[in-house]
């Protein structure tokens, strides 16, 4: 692969305080460094801000290192090697790390110049370092390690599942493209196919989430809360928002977006023609027409995935290439992969990673503009002098990247040449926010029960499952027969078992990304330039502020998510009339 001769690639800082040649082979490659910023004299706001430079280089190199392991061994699960170096990492050096961390923690919080360093960022940065000492438990350090160490388990055994279709051997992500197949046997047969073959290790993945529940709840209680969610709401430094604010959120869904998902079924079903509408008929064309295929390879998808960037902003389409010409995607799906997709951002070079399972469908193509929204974020915040400042929450991540889902979409026609495609792609992608924010609001709500309720059975787990999706979910699927699947669907959710309540950031983040969305349409120039600056504030400034700069409410209520489902349902309504 040829570098673009045009472009600026970007080189990593220079090493001022780790040095050039540190190699991490074990934990004495970098003790002397972590000793060295906890014994060094601090004796006015400049060596405190020195202090703070020289801590970020440390964590950043450890933290691309870590990311270099974790990629490696997503993009193979079956290779041991690799993931023996995710695991030493894991059990050898973030012990240490986590708590060397909580001591640098409290010298920053202690000293008597912090009030001194008032450049924008500070603020957010030591709010956040008070609220880990005020949760940072010594026990909790190899429940940490045993917690991640289990977690990784979900992917390899996921990773692991493929099915058989026509004397074909595929993983679930490619046969579910099935599900879109103009004959219904053949989707049927598909979906039995994926759904038979998760159920296969139901009873192993309930195992796992049980070790992972009580592993979790241990750590919550070490630290003085009555549950892992409030634990969470600390660790994941929720300062904007409480657990009642999600409720309203799930109760606001319910009312303004559920009876949305019931017409949405029902015209399926009439235009299916259908006497009942079952779990394989949801992914169909309804009208019969073939699955879209944006894309021939992964190769290709990349290219008009950069071309679609282009035309948005030139400088989001170099961000892409910089990323091509450098090795960091890995885009189509194959065997031994772990599932899903993802952007790793990778700290010291500043240009991230993205990895995904592409097989040829729409999803894919929205997953990697998604992604590319991450990305996005990762290049205009490379520049900023701490780590802490890199790393926005999840809130404001997935801001970045829902935003660049609908962004994008006016360029689609780079995937479609035929108008009537691209049509029928921003209709289904619209449909699949009607059907995000439910979603979102089902797994969340999950989430709440399942660590309020920590000593649940698996009975209860299965029971409180199925009443919370029923809640969330269209009234039209005919799930007769089907009862089995439909209580472990839970389980096909990645976030449950690797980053618990991680979730309700999408649902925010879909919520700020309808309003950027719909600035851009008012005034492209303005609405572009608003999405940016948010992104580039990083995490110099709250939640709110942040989605105020990309001039985007804040707001959970039913009133606000109505009108922002009504510019949506009209948008719907336009392309439907072609």
């Amino acid at each position: 692969m040829t570098a673009d001769s045009s472009l600026q690639m970007p080189t990593r800082p220079a090493r001022r305080f780790i040095g050039e040649e540190i190699d991490l082979k074990s934990w004495d490659d970098v003790k002397p460094f972590y000793d060295s910023l906890l014994s060094r004299p601090i004796q006015n706001a400049d060596d405190l801000r020195q202090w703070f430079v020289d801590r970020s280089e440390l964590e950043s190199y450890l933290s691309e290192n870590f990311a270099w392991r974790y990629i490696r061994m997503t993009c193979d699960t079956a290779n041991q090697e690799l993931v023996n170096r995710l695991n030493f990492f894991i059990a050898d050096i973030q012990p240490q790390m986590t708590a060397y961390g909580n001591e640098l923690d409290k010298k920053a919080v202690e000293s008597p110049y912090l009030t001194e360093l008032t450049d924008r960022g500070f603020d957010i940065t030591v709010r956040g370092m008070k609220k880990a000492i005020e949760i940072f438990r010594d026990e909790n350090i190899p429940l940490q390690s045993e917690m991640q160490m289990e977690e990784r388990k979900y992917g390899a055994i996921t990773g692991a599942m493929t099915v058989e279709i026509n004397g074909e051997e595929m993983t679930l992500q490619k046969a579910s493209d099935l599900l879109q197949s103009t004959d219904r046997a053949v989707r049927e047969d598909a979906w039995r196919k994926i759904q038979d073959r998760r159920y296969q290790d139901h009873e192993t993945l309930d195992n796992l989430f049980n070790k992972l529940r009580d592993l979790r709840h241990q750590m919550a209680t070490n630290a003085g809360f009555a549950n892992f969610r409030d634990y969470m709401f600390a660790a994941l430094g929720r300062f904007d928002y409480t657990p009642d604010d999600c409720f309203a959120f799930h109760a606001s869904v319910s009312e303004a977006v559920v009876p949305l998902l019931d017409q949405l079924a029902e015209a399926r079903k009439q235009k299916l023609g259908v006497d009942a509408l079952r779990p394989w008929d949801t992914r169909v064309d309804p009208e019969g027409r073939p699955p879209l295929k944006p894309f021939a390879s992964g190769e290709d998808l990349l290219n008009k995935s950069i071309t679609c960037f282009d035309r948005l902003d030139p400088q989001l389409g170099s961000y892409l290439r910089i990323m091509k010409a450098m090795g960091h995607l890995d885009l189509e799906s194959r065997k031994g992969k772990a599932p899903g997709g993802y952007n790793y951002p990778l700290e010291e070079i500043g240009v991230p990673f993205i990895f995904m399972n592409a097989t040829s469908s729409l999803r894919d193509l929205v997953t990697m503009v998604h992604e590319g929204g991450h990305a996005v974020h990762s290049f205009l915040t490379r520049e900023l002098p701490l780590k802490s400042f890199r790393n926005p929450p999840m809130e404001v991540a997935e801001l970045a990247s829902m935003s660049m889902e609908l962004l994008s979409m006016d360029h689609w026609d780079v995937f479609f040449d035929d108008p009537e495609e691209l049509r029928r792609a921003k209709l289904q992608h619209l449909e699949s926010i009607v059907e995000t924010l439910p979603w979102v609001a089902t797994i969340d709500t999950f989430q709440h029960w399942i660590y309020e309720n920590p000593a649940h059975s698996v009975t209860d787990r299965r029971e409180n499952w199925v009443r919370i999706y029923e809640q969330f979910t269209d009234r039209v699927v005919d799930w007769s027969g089907l009862e089995a699947y439909k209580e472990y669907l839970w389980q096909r959710q990645l976030h449950l078992y690797e980053v618990p309540f991680y979730y309700i950031e999408y649902g925010i983040a879909q919520l700020g990304a309808i309003g950027v969305w719909q600035n851009y349409r008012q005034n492209q120039v303005k609405g572009l330039q608003g999405y940016k600056d948010a992104l580039a504030l990083g995490y110099m400034a709250p939640i709110r502020e942040i989605y105020q700069a990309a001039n985007v409410p804040f707001d959970f209520s039913r009133e606000h998510i109505s009108s922002l489902m009504n510019f949506v349902w009209e948008e719907i309504s336009q392309l439907r009339q072609g």
